[in-house]
């Protein structure tokens, strides 16, 4: 292809930075609906082409939402309540409940933050990057620090989007959990924070594609599509990643950590399903809902594929040493990776489902796309968080020891 041969023919930052121009390119061609282009398309050129999360300073997204007030606090949806109730019960103390006296280590081979071949040595190996042992665990260690970094960055947008929703939302029920979740998502920034700030002393920048992601749900001033949006792809796809990182790490600090954020997450996605459930049936048009329909597909597409560790490849690799096309083929081949994708996958797809956003239309799609295949699961309200827990510890072993094959 012509795109290959220029690139190849570019020094390596020139060809570094067609090929990221190009792959905005790609992501932004994808959209056909002229709807969901609008909704996120600016913020992808914010995003992906400006690079506006990585400035260096606070980014300002302008709201534009209404407040919904109900001088009658009805009592309006008895699931709703009982989220909120399990909610109150749920609280912890970050300082009192997590032992931060822990030592970490991320270069310990005996205590290993992610196993052995999470990001696919010998994959590397395969482009011609061969790593001493010692190397190897450093970028285990890179990779780790990324992805609690990018659980920060989304644990803050979760923080802002938690706290729009409470105030348009329009069951008072709703309104009463919603005020749990903000307390839930401050907390979760506070100790993704402490961990890399204390524990592995390493925070990198906010990645592009969820940067673009966070900007649009920020800007609409449509309740639902920040629910949906937050509570369902941003947070059910998280859940799923914190599942994974639980799932392997040998960390115990760590492990705990997660295992915590893990209950109030499965919460935040339940109530998102049943926040969103019935309106989708009842208050919107169906040109709408097909709207909503394409826009989780869009959303899905650049999430399945994108968070491809660019952080961690402009630190290692991008001298020359790799081009960011065989960076991909790394990632995207990977152990560790490859499990992250099927288990975030296999928490979202069940939900739209429920929520009625996967119509026959749309599955060929998602065939195509390879995620069709997760949509048979449990959906949020019939997966009790001790259960995913349980269903995680069960398969903990076989996990890690197939990324160390």
């Amino acid at each position: 292809m012509l795109k290959d041969f220029v690139l190849r023919s570019l020094p390596p930052k020139a060809s570094n930075y067609f090929d990221s121009l190009f792959e905005a390119a790609d992501v932004l061609g994808q959209i056909k609906n002229v709807n969901v282009l609008r909704s996120l398309g600016p913020s992808g050129v914010r995003g992906l082409i400006l690079h506006r999360g990585k400035q260096g300073g606070p980014t300002l997204v302008p709201a534009n939402h209404s407040a919904y007030f109900d001088w009658t606090y009805p009592s309006d949806q008895p699931e709703m309540r009982d989220l909120f109730q399990r909610a109150k019960a749920g609280q912890w103390d970050s300082d009192k409940d997590l032992p931060w006296d822990t030592n970490v280590d991320p270069l310990n081979p005996q205590r290993r933050l992610l196993p052995a071949n999470f990001i696919g040595h010998d994959v590397l190996e395969k482009e011609g990057i061969v790593l001493s042992e010692k190397e190897k665990r450093e970028l285990d260690y890179s990779v780790c620090a990324w992805m609690l970094s990018q659980f920060l960055h989304g644990e803050q947008g979760a923080l802002y989007a938690a706290a729009q929703v409470t105030e348009a939302v329009q069951f008072f029920d709703g309104k009463l959990y919603g005020s749990t979740q903000v307390m839930d998502e401050g907390r979760h920034v506070e100790v993704f924070s402490r961990y890399l700030n204390e524990k592995l002393g390493r925070l990198y920048q906010v990645n592009d594609n969820l940067f673009v992601i966070i900007d649009a749900l920020m800007g609409d001033g449509r309740w639902d599509m920040k629910c949906l949006g937050m509570q369902i792809m941003i947070e059910g796809l998280a859940l799923g990643a914190f599942g994974t990182l639980y799932r392997v790490t040998e960390e115990p600090l760590l492990r705990e950590l997660l295992k915590r954020v893990i209950m109030d997450e499965a919460r935040h996605v339940h109530y998102g399903v049943v926040a969103l459930r019935e309106h989708f049936k009842t208050a919107i048009t169906p040109a709408e809902l097909q709207e909503r329909v394409e826009w989780s597909y869009e959303v899905a597409l650049l999430m399945q594929n994108r968070f491809l560790a660019y952080e961690v490849y402009d630190e290692w690799f991008a001298g020359g040493k790799l081009s960011r096309e065989a960076w991909r083929r790394v990632v995207t081949n990977s152990p560790g990776m490859n499990e992250f994708r099927t288990v975030m996958f296999s928490r979202l797809m069940p939900n739209l489902r429920e929520l009625g956003l996967l119509p026959g239309r749309i599955l060929p799609h998602y065939e195509r796309a390879g995620l069709l295949k997760y949509m048979t699961g449990k959906a949020a309200p019939d997966l009790t968080a001790n259960e995913m827990l349980t269903d995680l510890d069960k398969h903990r072993g076989g996990a890690s020891a197939s990324m160390m094959a």
